[in-house]
């Protein structure tokens, strides 16, 4: 009895020690350079060379949705959960590769948290979410590990493009002004999907 005492109080010790805490934060570090890497990558279309981003470390970047908005993965995973909560995979893959096609696209920002912000944080901006007010933080972590996985997916370039090659979304239950000036590139059950005739 006395030795599990012993080894209980040992394993406390490691747990707590400045290494043992300092272990995560590098791999959580060494995971968003990493998830820069790629956008960087997808941005260009090239291939990676650092290789895909596990779920490991997908986790390690924003384990509970709530880190700062300032990695492609964290921007990215957050999008896809607020722009299509309650929606299937499929509703989020759509989004994804909206984010992911703007990336790739000249006419905006060279990253996908720019990509996201881009706007105000009040009406106008390009993703509702951004700019309705209300915090960005997960509520829901079961449909938050979905979003995370479709963001890891595409960033790693793993996710086919089904929306062929939209830069615009809106939900069925609104029709935005702009809807009729661009062409209609596909849908889902809940989106419609859309890029300019010129492009």
């Amino acid at each position: 009895m006395r030795h599990l005492g012993i080894a209980a109080c040992l394993l406390a010790l490691l747990l707590n020690s400045p290494s043992a805490v300092a272990e995560p934060e590098r791999s959580a570090e060494a995971a968003v350079d990493k998830a820069g890497e790629l956008e960087q990558a997808a941005r260009q279309g090239e291939v990676p060379e650092s290789g895909p981003l596990t779920a490991g470390e997908a986790r390690a970047i924003d384990p509970a949705g709530e880190a700062p908005l300032d990695d492609p993965l964290t921007c990215l995973s957050r999008t896809l959960y607020w722009e299509a909560k309650g929606k299937s995979e499929t509703e989020k893959e759509a989004v994804a590769n909206v984010v992911m096609n703007r990336l790739a696209h000249e006419a905006f920002p060279d990253s996908v948290c720019e990509v996201v912000k881009e706007g105000t944080e009040r009406p106008p901006c390009q993703f509702s979410w951004w700019c309705d007010g209300r915090a960005d933080t997960v509520v829901e972590e079961e449909a938050f590990e979905v979003a995370r996985r479709v963001a890891r997916r595409a960033l790693n370039q793993e996710l086919p493009d089904r929306t062929n090659g939209a830069l615009f979304f809106h939900d069925r239950s609104v029709m935005p002004s702009w809807a009729s000036q661009f062409v209609q590139t596909g849908e889902t059950e809940h989106f419609l999907l859309y890029r300019p005739a010129d492009d």
